[in-house]
């Protein structure tokens, strides 16, 4: 029987000579010894330790080395035994020894086959528990992957709705700024036609340039044409901040439509992957990273406020483009009401200026008349005057020949008093046609400049006229009609 770990073959550690086992090494020094059995180590059973042989150790004891410098350089390695020299020496092992290292291996084995054969139950036990949870666990990823896929399209669904009403009413909001800016547009033509009234009637003349009902309400429509431009335009603006503010939640819901078509995407990929799928692969010290950013609360959330905030622009723009309709008829009524009170004021100016012109007329007419009256009255005042001077001439001529008479006859005697009488009567009648005739031709003079007059002012009649009838009331046919006052083109 060989020592373990020792080989026949091997040299002695000092030079061959006859020497006797007089000393040993100390055996606390002495090499760990092994059995050609591995030690076994069975959860739950002792672990059975390397034993060293009796017989061997108690024979080494009662000897010494004579070379205790050799000995101590190889410490605690036995000597070499010639195969020769073994049944004069001893035996290394005890039948005891040899029975103990029997039933050790027997009990050994026994051992291992029980502990392989509960291990190997184990394992199976183990495998398919932990195949059971794998493939659980795995069905309970996919059935969550599924869910999520339910969330994302309900999400997806909403968000796209919400996004097709937000953009109808962007473009509403855009029909609408459009009509603001045409009707805008629209009303320069009008505002130029009361414009070009105002500066038509500033060349009236004389005493018709007054401020009449047509020049006020000219001036209430250009004030309200006005008025009316600078509304539609602020509202205009502010429905195009309100278009800016629709953009910005339309990109929003745009850019989360966006992510959660690309995570849809992702997740249906993940739901698609199966254990035979070609695409897998190990990508270790994944589960280490988090680089998520929201948890189901707020990434819901996320998406509600911005349906919310979309929701809150189209109302919004609802209540712009409501008072942009009402702004649009209350405007409509009021510049047709406008139109038509000017055009009233118009028709009411023309007319009184025209009764006025026919009452001139007819006084022209009569002055005229009366003025020929004059002149025939003045003509007959001339031949009557004229016709006087003859009987003067006589009266006077027969005076100045009776004056003639000699001595006594010169007496006043009734032919006397009667021509006397005469002439003083022709003289008092011409001094009383003279001064009619003064007063027929004064009065003629008044008949003219009253014809003046009346000509001058049926001139300035005829002026107003051919302005309020003819410039003013001719670029007034036509006004803007309600569907161009409202934006239609």
């Amino acid at each position: 029987m060989e020592f373990l770990g020792t080989t026949q073959t091997a040299s002695y550690c000092v030079p061959k000579k006859t020497c006797g086992f007089t000393e040993l090494p100390p055996a606390v020094r002495a090499p760990v010894v092994q059995e050609c059995c591995q030690p076994y180590y069975l959860p739950g059973h002792r672990s059975l330790n390397c034993w060293r042989p009796s017989l061997f150790y108690r024979i080494a004891n009662t000897q010494a080395c004579p070379d205790k410098e050799a000995m101590c350089r190889s410490p605690l390695r036995p000597p070499t035994i010639l195969p020769a020299l073994r049944s004069a020496l001893f035996c290394r092992y005890s039948p005891r020894d040899w029975e103990r290292s029997s039933q050790l291996q027997i009990c050994g084995a026994e051992a291992s086959r029980k502990w392989c054969s509960r291990l190997t139950g184990d394992s199976m036990r183990l495998m398919q528990e932990k195949d059971q949870l794998t493939r659980q666990m795995q069905e309970g990823t996919t059935r969550n992957l599924g869910q999520r896929l339910s969330d994302i399209g309900f999400w997806k669904s909403e968000l796209g709705f919400e996004l097709e009403r937000l953009a109808t009413e962007t473009q509403g909001m855009e029909s609408v700024k459009r009509r603001l800016e045409c009707a805008a547009e629209e009303m320069n033509c009008p505002l130029q036609v009361a414009l070009e009234c105002l500066y038509q009637r500033e060349k009236r003349i004389g005493i018709d340039l007054v401020h009449d009902n047509v020049e006020k309400n000219l001036i209430q429509e250009v004030d309200l044409l006005k008025c009316c431009q600078e509304q539609m335009r602020k509202l205009a603006q502010r429905i195009d901040m309100q278009m800016r503010d629709n953009r910005d939640a339309q990109h929003a819901l745009e850019r989360d439509l966006e992510n959660k078509t690309s995570a849809q995407f992702i997740d249906e990929q993940c739901f698609n992957l199966r254990n035979t799928s070609d695409c897998i692969n190990f990508f270790h010290g994944m589960e280490k990273i988090d680089g998520t950013i929201s948890v189901p609360e707020t990434w819901a959330k996320f998406s509600n406020d911005n349906i919310r905030h979309s929701q809150n622009m189209r109302a919004n723009s609802i209540r712009l483009m409501e008072e942009a309709e009402h702004l649009f008829e209350t405007l409509s009524d009021q510049l047709w009401k406008q139109f038509t009170d000017t055009n009233l004021a118009f028709r009411a100016r023309i007319s009184e200026v025209a009764d006025v012109k026919n009452k001139l007329q007819t006084q022209l007419a009569k002055t005229l008349q009366e003025i020929f009256q004059v002149e025939n009255t003045i003509m007959l005042l001339e031949r009557s005057i004229m016709a006087k001077e003859c009987p003067l001439k006589v009266a006077q001529t027969r005076l100045e020949c009776r004056n003639w008479r000699p001595n006594m006859e010169l007496c006043r005697d009734t032919p006397q008093f009667k021509l006397v009488n005469e002439v003083f009567t022709i003289d008092d009648t011409l001094q009383t046609l003279k001064l009619r005739l003064r007063e027929t031709q004064d009065t003629l003079q008044l008949l003219v400049m009253t014809k003046s007059r009346l000509e001058h002012e049926l001139a300035i009649k005829a002026n107003t006229l051919c302005i309020d009838k003819e410039k003013c009331m001719g670029m007034r046919r036509i006004f803007p009609s309600t569907p161009r006052l409202v934006g239609y083109t």
